[in-house]
């Protein structure tokens, strides 16, 4: 048996497949959890992906798993498939950072609502990944956690915040991944590490029982994977609201996996591409221009859009996340990372009547924006204006120096949370220097599905998951 799972047993290998081998006891959680342990011991020291390594808790959860009957582990869509938590979202019992030296040994009394799904769906939980302070940076660095290195080469980011969870997927130490999004923390890491991420709609993914909502509705969570298809899995798990939650997302027709079933024929698609915020540099502009040309080859109009939803919302996010982190007592500001505590000084001075001001600007902008999309079935943006830069260049600087740098490296993604409409980043290629390039879809409000079968179509004809980071 031993011999026959380690043959089976890949740090690549899909959730889904995976699932596959342990419902039929081709292998048993135990070794599932006890070989990807053994590559987070080996990996991890020079990544930085994971800030808590939880053994004892997945080594339990493999004992629990392998008790469970056949016919009732068949209904768990995790059944035997390690995943890890961002270190944002709070865990009973198990150290939850927020990446802060003002939180470094907080143990949380109550689980999150996605901490419960993910646990009563089947996983097995390798860890807490790396997050920057407060999630705060659009790269993992800078706070309490170890810099999230980018898998592709160790001296770039791996982005963030969730780059922790996108470097643990992409390196194999962990099939699926929790990561959360108020600005990009979801899709920026997925580009920069080269897989798949999801920001699910406001709404989708319940934030109980500790908040309703994050940053005036911008902040959800979402899965981080190496296919389309693991990424939709473990957003089934993740999905569905919780009794008395604000707001409220369409419920889907089936789950989303079943969405990769679809062959979208023909779909009407805006491109957009420019950003008085920033612009794509010249290998970005060329790879996503490519990526324009093989969804035409894929039978689809696209239709460059004259639109810039981020040089329009941002005054409204930055007042919202900047007053959202301001709302965060802390013990000691001294410890917070320079650029968090610019934020949270910032905050600090808004008034009320600020806040207010934004979010219904915010609501109000986006409502157009919304409105100007919908005449399309999806729009295609450039992930990110160019590759994962290198760890402790995004900001060269504090103050509006930070502010201009990275709204210019981020104005296709922060946009979308402040609309609440779904989008995936997709990865498309490489650049010169070897980095991961990449294409956000964006759908129309609450239309996961219809991003999840676009991304798979666009996947089957552009397969990815034979393009390794040079680890081992």
């Amino acid at each position: 048996m031993e011999d026959t799972s380690a043959r089976l047993l890949n740090p690549y290998i899909g959730a889904v497949e995976l699932r596959e081998l342990v419902l039929k006891r081709k292998v048993r959680p135990r070794e599932v959890a006890e070989f990807f342990l053994a590559r987070i011991e080996r990996l991890n020291p020079k990544l930085g992906a994971y800030m808590t390594i939880t053994a004892e808790r997945a080594l339990d959860d493999a004992r629990r798993l392998e008790k469970i009957k056949p016919a009732e582990a068949r209904k768990l869509p995790l059944y035997g498939v390690p995943y890890s938590i961002k270190d944002l979202t709070y865990t009973k019992g198990i150290r939850t950072t927020l990446g802060s030296k003002n939180f470094e040994n907080y143990v949380p009394e109550v689980d999150s609502e996605i901490a419960i799904r993910l646990r009563n769906s089947g996983g097995i939980l390798l860890g807490k990944t790396s997050t920057p302070e407060f999630g705060n940076r659009p790269t993992t660095e800078g706070g309490l956690c170890p810099p999230a290195r980018n898998p592709w080469n160790l001296e770039h980011t791996a982005g963030g915040s969730s780059g922790g969870a996108a470097c643990a997927a992409a390196s194999g130490m962990s099939p699926v991944a929790h990561g959360t999004d108020g600005g990009g923390s979801v899709r920026i890491p997925a580009a920069c590490c080269g897989i798949v991420g999801i920001k699910a709609s406001r709404a989708r993914i319940s934030m109980a029982p500790l908040a309703g909502e994050g940053w005036g509705g911008m902040s959800t969570s979402g899965p981080l994977a190496r296919s389309v298809r693991d990424a939709a899995l473990l957003l089934d798990v993740l999905a569905g609201p919780k009794v008395g939650d604000p707001y409220a997302a369409w419920p889907p027709s089936k789950p989303f996996v079943e969405a990769l079933k679809r062959r979208p024929k023909k779909l009407k698609l805006a491109a957009i591409s420019n950003s008085a915020l920033g612009g794509p540099d010249e290998e970005t502009r060329a790879n996503f221009e490519s990526v324009c040309r093989m969804f035409r080859k894929l039978g689809h109009s696209v239709t460059p859009l004259d639109l810039d939803p981020g040089t329009r919302l941002n005054p409204y996010a930055r007042i919202l996340v900047s007053a959202g982190t301001a709302a965060r007592e802390v013990p000691n500001p001294e410890l917070l990372d320079p650029m968090v505590r610019g934020t949270w000084d910032y905050g600090r001075t808004l008034m009320a009547h600020d806040y207010v001001t934004a979010l219904t600007g915010m609501h109000n902008t986006a409502r157009e924006i919304v409105q100007a999309l919908n005449v399309y079935d999806a729009t295609l943006l450039p992930t990110l204006t160019r590759p994962a830069p290198r760890l402790g260049a995004m900001p060269s600087g504090l103050g509006e120096t930070a502010v201009r740098e990275i709204y210019g490296w981020i104005p296709f993604t922060f946009p979308f949370n402040a609309t609440g409409q779904p989008s995936i980043a997709l990865p498309t290629g490489f650049s010169k220097a070897g980095l991961p390039l990449s294409v956000q879809i964006v759908g129309r409000q609450n239309d996961e599905e219809g991003i999840i079968a676009l991304a798979a179509q666009f996947e089957r004809e552009h397969p990815w998951a034979d393009k390794l980071p040079p680890l081992e």
